[in-house]
């Protein structure tokens, strides 16, 4: 395995690091690696440091366990715990999430723009604003539809049933060079067409000059009085052990470890907010998933990850999509075991799957529980129940019209339904929160950007405020959710922010 200059992995490191450097990064994601590249050509001296391993796209196969285990968090089975529990998955290897997710490229809604500047008072926030940085993103990214020849016929048979109920229905936008169809997104890109942070952000940061360290967990940002001093952490060796010390002197910290892994970082360093807020505030789209059969093939495995988003009923919150699932994901949350899974898992080629994203009112918190690390808590409302359970008939309604046979509702104890009818008798009782299988990819607003140091933890460009030379810079930042896939607003924030930083440098 090829490793690019610049890059150093665990194995390569045998003793204590002592490193000095303009700026260290936290993280190799979406923020981060944007921010790498933007600060290292604008001339700065720039370290990353990444907790997660690298992995070039030839190690990238279909192999799921494989990807779990060395592309993921925790094999990707992290929990929010509440009733119901939520769980959620993290990247964590060289390119962050952006290498496991469904490349998914939008930009932030208008009114969401609106709402940050007008509630919490921040700079240079509006559409005009942002606009010439989602315009480079876009082009660097190669962001565009699917060539029509690598849309599934799981995607089709969804826009099938939206243009049955004549729902507003658009072809997605993903960071995508001629991807193949391989549906592969979630395991790693296999050919490289993702345009993830791996081939595009960390190649070009480390082309200028940055170096960026793989396997390398940062424990605590230091500091002098108000102001950062750099971090310390430890090489990550196989199996979890603990390797050398790593101490990086900086006089610009940023960090963007994701909504989970930047309040720890930031709290288990001693941190606080006058807001009260780091750490809360956490929203996460909660998703749930329907599973349709069909008589009719569907082969999910052959196609894009997701070709389509129902936009219909965005005003209420709700955004449905259509993803099916490697077999070994799919029958992880399958409601069945033993012989019945695998009467299920037998059609497996029949099934599409499909659900709402709902845009959560209710927000969780993310706590240090020592011996135990970052732990998550969050609690579904009422309201946002119910608009789950509206998401989960809409989508169930639309894989009925495109020709669906039977459905199975992400209900703990449920039925199987045979008909919209039979679904709506089912519905019409009330559905106990604490039954819904949710999970989520989306998590945000655990360091939120305000104004005003009474309301954020950070200001208009990511500074911690009362802490000089600290800034965040990954969905932590957003004040609320946005209602549709976060990349994008992540890395447009993290290019204005590095912008800002560039601009305060010496002359």
């Amino acid at each position: 395995m090829s490793v690019p200059r610049g890059l150093t992995g665990q194995a390569e490191i045998t003793g204590d690091l002592n490193l000095a450097c303009d700026a260290v990064i936290v993280g190799s994601g979406a923020g981060g690696a944007t921010v790498a590249a933007e600060l290292a050509e604008a001339g700065m001296d720039v370290i990353v440091l990444e907790e997660g391993g690298y992995h070039p796209t030839e190690s990238f196969t279909a192999e799921t366990g494989r990807a779990l285990r060395t592309l993921y968090r925790d094999g990707g089975g992290g929990m929010a715990i509440g009733r119901p529990s939520v769980l959620y998955a993290e990247g964590r290897c060289v390119g962050g999430s952006t290498v496991v997710n469904g490349g998914m490229s939008w930009r932030t809604p208008a009114r969401v723009l609106d709402r940050w500047a007008e509630q919490d008072g921040i700079k240079a926030i509006r559409e005009k604003d942002l606009d010439p940085y989602f315009t480079e993103i876009e082009s660097r990214l190669s962001v565009g539809r699917q060539d029509p020849e690598t849309i599934g016929r799981d995607s089709e048979l969804f826009k099938a049933g939206a243009d049955a109920k004549g729902w507003n229905i658009v072809p997605n936008q993903r960071n995508q060079l001629h991807c193949a169809g391989t549906n592969s997104c979630t395991s790693g890109c296999p050919t490289g067409a993702k345009r993830s942070m791996l081939v595009t952000s960390v190649p070009r940061a480390l082309s200028l000059g940055a170096r960026l360290f793989a396997d390398c967990r940062v424990d605590r940002v230091t500091r002098s009085g108000p102001a950062v001093t750099g971090v310390t952490g430890h090489v990550a060796r196989p199996g979890g052990r603990t390797g050398p010390k790593i101490t990086v002197r900086a006089g610009t910290v940023i960090v963007a470890g994701g909504a989970i892994q930047t309040p720890a970082l930031l709290l288990r360093s001693g941190l606080r907010s006058v807001s009260g807020q780091l750490g809360r505030n956490l929203s996460l789209h909660p998703n749930a998933m329907v599973t349709a059969f069909f008589d009719e093939d569907v082969s999910g495995w052959h196609g894009v990850h997701q070709a389509f988003q129902i936009r219909e009923f965005m005003a209420e919150g709700l955004l449905l999509t259509a993803v099916n699932l490697p077999p070994t994901m799919l029958a992880g949350i399958l409601p069945a075991y033993g012989r019945e899974l695998g009467a299920l898992m037998a059609d497996y080629n029949r099934i599409v799957t499909a659900g709402p994203l709902v845009t959560d009112t209710g927000t969780g918190r993310i706590r240090n529980v020592p011996g135990l690390g970052p732990q998550v808590f969050y609690r579904l409302t009422d309201s946002d129940a119910a608009r789950m359970v509206r998401g989960v008939e809409l989508t169930a309604d639309a894989l009925f019209a495109a020709g669906a046979r039977r459905v199975l509702l992400p209900f703990d104890g449920a039925p199987e339904i045979r008909s919209p009818a039979e679904m709506r008798r089912l519905l019409a009782r009330p559905v106990p929160k604490r039954s819904m299988q949710l999970y989520s990819i989306h998590l945000m607003g655990t360091a939120r950007m305000s104004e005003d140091p009474r309301r954020g933890v950070t200001g208009s460009f990511g500074e911690f405020h009362g802490v000089s030379g600290l800034v965040v810079a990954d969905a932590s930042l957003f004040p609320g959710p946005v209602g549709m896939n976060p990349m994008e607003t992540v890395i447009a924030l993290a290019m204005r922010n590095a912008q800002r930083l560039i601009e305060r440098l010496p002359s």
